[in-house]
């Protein structure tokens, strides 16, 4: 006989009482305005829901530094990859549950991935998850250089590829390619299907996944980086629009007390399901294995469907993400399912710790009693290791004392071109000091003599890794640019025929 239907799981009971969370809650303008006071950040917004209610909603500081406008509930943030959560909230409305395994390809012209099979069968959740086989953070660096969502999705079949569904790496244009699959399924830009399947049907007003409606947002808070002299200056204002479903959504903390409620309540709002519930669960599930354990007890880090998926202590589902922009966001969201207690934190600040620490502290003191050990240096530290990473060892601010000299300006001058990165331009002012132009609407960047045909510049934007090298052939028919090259992509073969062509 075939087995009967098995009974479904059983619920354990929540562990936190309404006592715990509020202790928590009553704590957290003491813990937001210690770490504010610790790192100098201007400004904070907080939200938690907690069995379907709004148990603190605030802002902290200010917009701008050096400015009186206070952050309030309101205050519309850049939400950078806290934005990756809620795009898997918008594809869950517009696909159900079936379409989280449609192949990508039929859907984005001109997309296509370096093996064949693997483009003809990569999934919306595929690349909603980072387990397509594209290198980590594919195509970050066309986005620096000014290159568009569509001229990114058709260059990503340079990159190379590790075995299909065999990893994880974390990728926020193998996102895009996939919301915008949902999107052009559906025959509408993505940045309406957001706005259509979610935003507006949760009143969620203040939100948007168009960097133009933040950008003009009388009630916005300004992005901060930290100068030299330790202090918070807003200095850069980012444009995230290529990468919008991975990273482009702005919203305020009030609003995403709204999504809270919703991912807490299985897609429900105010009694109207706005978003399906099992298609909505199907984005907690653990996709792939993000961090492996490390040692005999550690635990492994999975990742769903935009969604960092763990469990804690005592076995409890935790879901969370993390968003952060070098020029000036840092963002955090963390649930606990089963409690029906969820937090949002965001700031106007590169990632100092702050967002995330503040969530980790919440978390403690309800769980705890307690906040467990200090977390901003412990999540600092982290964010320092990545931005170190991808530095050159090489310190081209000091050239050797034996440096061989440069040829002539014009054996560099000509015009190169990339596959993936396009054209390039190398020229030369009267005084033969030479200057690369990279991108569509090209960005100038001076070059500063190293050590014979080895010159060096400093990288600009959300990527930067400070001086990089760029090496001329000794032939001169090409060049390549260090910190373009981690794929093997990064070399330009001159134009034309001889120096100077």
């Amino acid at each position: 006989m075939a087995p009967g239907p098995s009974p479904p799981p059983a619920q354990p009971p929540p562990q936190l009482d309404d006592a715990e969370v509020q202790r928590a809650v009553d704590q957290l303008d003491g813990v937001v305005r210690a770490a504010m006071k610790r790192t100098g950040t201007p400004g904070v917004a907080v939200a938690v829901v907690h069995n379907g209610k709004v148990v603190h909603l605030k802002g902290y500081g200010v917009r701008k530094a050096g400015e009186k406008a206070a952050v309030d509930a309101d205050t519309v943030f850049q939400l950078a990859s806290l934005s990756k959560p809620i795009a898997s909230t918008v594809a869950a409305g517009a696909v159900g549950v079936e379409g989280w395994s449609e192949p990508v390809a039929p859907n984005v012209p001109d997309f296509r991935l370096k093996d064949p099979w693997v483009t003809s069968h990569v999934t919306v959740a595929d690349l909603f998850s980072h387990r397509s086989g594209l290198p980590d953070h594919a195509g970050d660096l066309l986005e620096d250089l000014g290159y568009d969502r569509a001229y990114i999705l058709s260059h990503l079949r340079y990159e190379p590829l590790t075995p299909f569904r065999a990893g994880y790496a974390y990728t926020n244009f193998g996102l895009t390619a996939a919301a915008q699959a949902v999107a052009d399924e559906k025959g509408v830009t993505w940045e309406k299907l957001a706005a259509d399947t979610l935003y507006k049907p949760a009143g969620m007003d203040s939100t948007s996944s168009r960097f133009e409606d933040y950008a003009k947002a009388a009630d916005r808070a300004w992005g901060h980086v930290k100068t030299d002299d330790g202090t918070w200056k807003a200095e850069f204002v980012r444009d995230p629009d290529a990468q919008s479903p991975a990273g482009g959504v702005s919203s305020s903390a009030r609003d995403m007390a709204t999504w809270l409620r919703l991912q807490l309540a299985d897609g429900k709002l105010d009694g109207k399901q706005i978003i399906d519930a099992d298609a909505l669960e199907r984005t907690h599930w653990p996709e792939a294995v993000a961090s492996p354990p490390r040692a005999p007890a550690g635990r492994t880090g999975f990742y769903g469907l935009g969604w960092n998926v763990s469990y804690d202590d005592e076995g409890r589902l935790r879901l969370s993400h993390t968003g952060a922009f070098a020029l000036g966001a840092h963002t955090n969201v963390t649930m606990l399912p089963g409690e029906q207690l969820g937090i949002v934190v965001l700031t106007n600040t590169s990632p100092v710790g702050v967002a995330d620490a503040v969530a980790l502290d919440f978390f403690d003191i309800a769980q705890k009693g307690e906040v467990s050990r200090d977390w901003i240096p412990l999540v600092d530290a982290v964010y320092q290791q990545q931005e170190d990473a991808g530095r050159s060892e090489t310190d081209y601010a000091h050239p050797p004392s034996d440096a061989a000299p440069a040829k002539a300006a014009d054996s560099y001058t000509g015009t190169y071109d990339s596959d993936y990165y396009g054209r390039a331009r190398v020229v030369a002012d009267d005084n033969g000091v030479l200057t690369l132009r990279l991108g569509p609407e090209p960005q100038s960047y001076r070059l500063t003599h190293y050590d014979g045909d080895t010159f060096s510049f400093e990288t600009a934007g959300e990527n930067a890794v400070g001086r990089t090298g760029v090496s001329f052939a000794p032939n001169g028919k090409s060049f390549t640019v260090e910190y373009l090259d981690n794929e093997g992509l990064g070399t330009f073969t001159r134009r034309g025929q001889g120096p100077g062509a």
